[in-house]
């Protein structure tokens, strides 16, 4: 069984460097919450495992299997995936739900769900539409399969998100900041969905500021400042016991 590991990372976005050198591993299995102040290269990590973002230099190996990325020339040439077949491979097996949910608003809740299995793994649309149903109600949302995002709360656009994610039926799940874009009334329906995802075991990793949520569902939790992981531990020493004065100011300015 693999996972996601990633080294040396590095991408440069708007003349800054957001990632300097990252290394990463998440195993299968683990739940890591990834913490930071804004600008600390978070999101762009998430994007980079995910390929929606293709790193400057380093090596990601994606279950197993090293991605052939081609790196950034000294004289601006842009970094590339050699091989397309493994982004679409990383694209089927490692779901991402971003912060300000990305649905299709001419499409129902149903369509939004379907559209991936379909478009790029190749289900017939009533395999794709039983699939869609059952992770729509898996998010507590069986009764608005038809709905249009306009119709629905933030939550539940964010819930019909976590269930498209899922319809792909990935082996790793990337959250990018999930409930920061919802009105406070509306985000603990969202983590009690992710809660329930953790405690089945699945392989995730959740950037977050809910540091309640992260300390009772991490395995782990990183601490990133300007571009690089400056800590990370299990949770109860991450939240209990830092070492880095930067991650005890951190947390304590989020109390």
């Amino acid at each position: 069984m693999h996972g996601i590991r990633a080294e040396r990372i590095e991408k440069r976005l708007g003349g800054n460097d957001v990632l300097r050198g990252m290394d990463i591993d998440v195993r299968p299995g683990e739940i890591l919450s990834i913490l930071g102040s804004s600008g600390s290269g978070k999101s762009t990590l998430l994007r980079c495992l995910n390929l929606l973002t293709i790193p400057d230099r380093g090596d990601i190996w994606i279950h197993g299997e090293k991605l052939a990325i081609r790196a950034a020339s000294q004289h601006g040439g842009p970094a590339a995936i050699l091989d397309q077949r493994q982004v679409r491979k990383a694209r089927a097996s490692v779901g991402m739900v971003f912060q300000s949910f990305n649905l299709w608003p001419h499409k129902t809740a149903l369509e939004n769900v379907t559209e991936g299995p379909v478009l790029i793994k190749g289900l017939r649309r009533n395999a794709a539409a039983d699939l869609g149903h059952h992770y729509l109600a898996k998010v507590g949302l069986s009764g608005k399969a038809d709905s249009y995002p306009h119709h629905l709360s933030g939550g539940q656009q964010q819930r019909v998100a976590i269930a498209r994610a899922l319809a792909m039926e990935p082996r790793v799940l990337l959250f990018d900041e999930p409930t920061s874009a919802l009105d406070p009334e509306l985000v603990g329906e969202v983590l009690r969905v992710m809660a329930a995802l953790a405690g089945e075991g699945r392989t995730m990793v959740i950037v977050t500021h809910e540091m309640a949520f992260a300390r009772e569902v991490s395995t782990r939790a990183a601490f990133m400042h300007r571009g690089l992981i400056e800590e990370e531990s299990p949770p109860r020493q991450f939240f209990f016991s830092p070492v880095s004065s930067r991650l005890r100011g951190f947390l304590a300015s989020h109390r």
